[in-house]
């Protein structure tokens, strides 16, 4: 164990999971655990708390300085309780405090980070609001991918996945864009990784509901049909990159949200980009990972923007592209 080092005075690697004592934050420990020990990466445990208003401007400098020794032993004391509730893990573990924003102290650490992991909801107590907020802020511009680990998670979830009459499998959803694109790819790394079966997803809304605005009558299956045209291009691409890769499609038609969610039920991990095709760059999440992250059975990955070079090569395998 560290010394509870400032988590500037470092530059920290491998996969932090942040901790606020909540039960919601123990589920995260508990999966960032088991990802620290399947990746062979350092575990780094990070508290934030930040001092309240009515004490920090107080007229009475004693008092002040008081609240914060108090609330940073707070913070001791929850780090303290996360690395004994890991006692005989073989991961190597670091501890850290850091006085702050938490979900500012989060995203700086996501730029050297592999994985950040939070619960979905935080306590919302003496030592501050670590998940609430957070849960929702972070992925959104983590540099990183981030997990959020819901508190509702299954016994199918959490066991090794050597059942034969469980499905096992990590569910990635795609849309055509390169956002999503990129969420596959990780996908397919942690599938891969876990010896696991890798379902891609495409949700495709009814015409009806999604593009009543539209003058034209537009042919449900017609489109339908091109998605899975897409999709078939994808796996290939994908396979080129992934030769070993379990793989299983399908198209749908309904809500994506609700499908993801309901595929949730079953997966191992839940991947989704941070935005989806024609997302605004302001927009805090994509609406469909905004839903799934509120919502899912299980833990969800959300893979932020990147300028992986294997993006280029899917062209090569669109035929229908090429003709024209």
């Amino acid at each position: 164990m560290s010394d509870e080092a400032p988590v500037a005075a470092e530059k920290i690697e491998g996969i932090v999971v942040g901790v606020d004592g909540s039960a919601q934050s123990k589920c995260a420990l508990r999966w960032a655990e088991r990802e620290a020990v399947r990746r062979g990466s350092v575990l780094n445990i990070v508290s934030a708390y930040t001092i309240p208003v009515f004490a920090a401007s107080s007229m009475d400098a004693g008092y002040s300085t008081l609240d914060d020794d108090l609330i940073r032993g707070g913070a001791e004391e929850i780090v303290r309780q996360a690395h004994a509730d890991l006692e005989g893990s073989t991961a190597q573990i670091r501890t850290y405090i850091e006085s702050g924003d938490p979900a500012g102290v989060l995203l700086d650490l996501s730029q050297d980070a592999e994985l950040v992991v939070v619960g979905t909801r935080g306590r919302g107590g003496f030592v501050g609001r670590l998940l609430g907020s957070v849960s929702s802020a972070l992925p959104a511009h983590s540099k990183c991918p981030t997990v959020v680990v819901p508190l509702c998670m299954s016994k199918e979830q959490e066991a090794p996945a050597d059942s034969v009459n469980d499905r096992k499998c990590i569910v990635v959803g795609v849309d055509g864009s390169d956002r999503a694109r990129s969420a596959v790819l990780a996908a397919a790394e942690a599938a891969i990784a876990s010896d696991l079966t890798l379902r891609l997803i495409c949700a495709v809304p009814p015409v009806g509901a999604a593009l009543a605005w539209m003058p034209a009558t537009v042919d449900q299956e017609a489109v339908l049909e091109d998605v899975r045209y897409q999709m078939s291009v994808g796996t290939k691409w994908l396979r080129s990159h992934y030769p070993d890769l379990k793989m299983e499609t399908d198209v749908v038609s309904g809500p994506p949200v609700e499908i993801l969610i309901r595929e949730s039920e079953h997966a191992v991990l839940t991947v989704t980009g941070s935005r989806g095709r024609g997302g605004f760059t302001g927009m805090l999440l994509g609406s469909t990972s905004q839903g799934v992250l509120h919502h899912s059975k299980g833990p969800v990955m959300v893979v932020p923007d990147s300028e992986d070079p294997r993006l280029e090569d899917r062209k090569n395998f669109d035929t229908r592209a090429q003709e024209q």
